[in-house]
């Protein structure tokens, strides 16, 4: 536990809250939607299991990555490059959170809101195996970014731990705050994207120290931050980015007003 006393973990942890935070709204809104498929005496309690679940998952396999990439030894070789289970990991890691980063890029700018929506059967157990399933797909990004971020595997757990707390007590506060500076979450996307870049840097040996990639962060989120308090009070409203996963009513709305423009 030596690490809760170092000032570069401590920073780790900070900055890995905030984008498990920020990462992790479009989970609580899809876990709000299939929720509100439910009853309205079970939607509350299908909510805090989702978020549970959802907890329970990253940490799983946050100790299911961290153990591969403890794997030194090589498996093969490419072009003269020799592979270990940790380079492997470093690599798909790598590519997937560009990619993912990429796709949402696109689908916030010029997707189609409430294309992703799942449809399930309005039955508790029913919702609940949804949200497990896709509570899998949501973690990847997360937990890769968590490997990419921060060496010790107690940072990473208690930072999945503070992110999926504070979104159990603030999910509505936060995810208003970030419809209404979709900056924040365009920004968030961009990490994705500059740590994908650094995994993939890793995994074929070339190390990157940690605090090029906190210097970075911190100082775009703190120009961020000048800019929200610039535009406090804005003449114009923000963006509205596009929603993958959004209630039926809301995505009909969003129809209109593009077959409008």
């Amino acid at each position: 536990m030596d690490w809760l006393l170092s000032p570069d973990a401590l920073i780790g942890l900070l900055t890995l809250a905030i984008m498990e935070i920020v990462l992790g709204i479009d989970n609580i809104v899809f876990i709000s939607i299939l929720a509100g498929k439910l009853p309205e005496g079970q939607q509350g309690r299908a909510r805090q299991l989702g978020l549970l679940l959802a907890l329970g998952t990253r940490i799983a396999l946050l100790l299911a990555v961290s153990w591969i990439v403890q794997l030194t030894e090589p498996w093969f070789t490419v072009l003269g490059q020799e592979i270990s289970g940790r380079d492997l990991i470093l690599l798909l890691g790598g590519v997937f959170l560009i990619y993912k980063a990429t796709r949402e890029i696109h689908d916030r700018l010029e997707g189609e809101t409430g294309h992703a929506s799942a449809v399930v059967a309005p039955s508790f157990a029913a919702v609940i195996v949804q949200i497990l399933l896709l509570d899998v797909v949501f973690s990847l990004d997360s937990v890769i970014t968590a490997v990419g971020m921060v060496n010790e595997i107690g940072v990473m757990i208690l930072a999945v731990i503070i992110a999926v707390g504070i979104m159990l007590l603030s999910a509505g506060r936060i995810s208003a705050f970030v419809n209404r500076h979709p900056t924040v979450k365009m920004l968030a996307l961009s990490f994705l994207l500059l740590i994908g870049f650094m995994l993939v840097l890793e995994g074929l040996h070339q190390h990157v120290p940690k605090g090029y990639i906190y210097f970075a962060i911190g100082f775009s989120i703190f120009v961020e931050m000048l800019n929200l308090r610039v535009r406090a009070k804005p003449s114009q409203p923000p963006v509205q980015l596009h929603e993958p996963y959004a209630p039926e009513k809301a995505a009909v709305a969003a129809q209109k007003v593009e077959v409008g423009r």
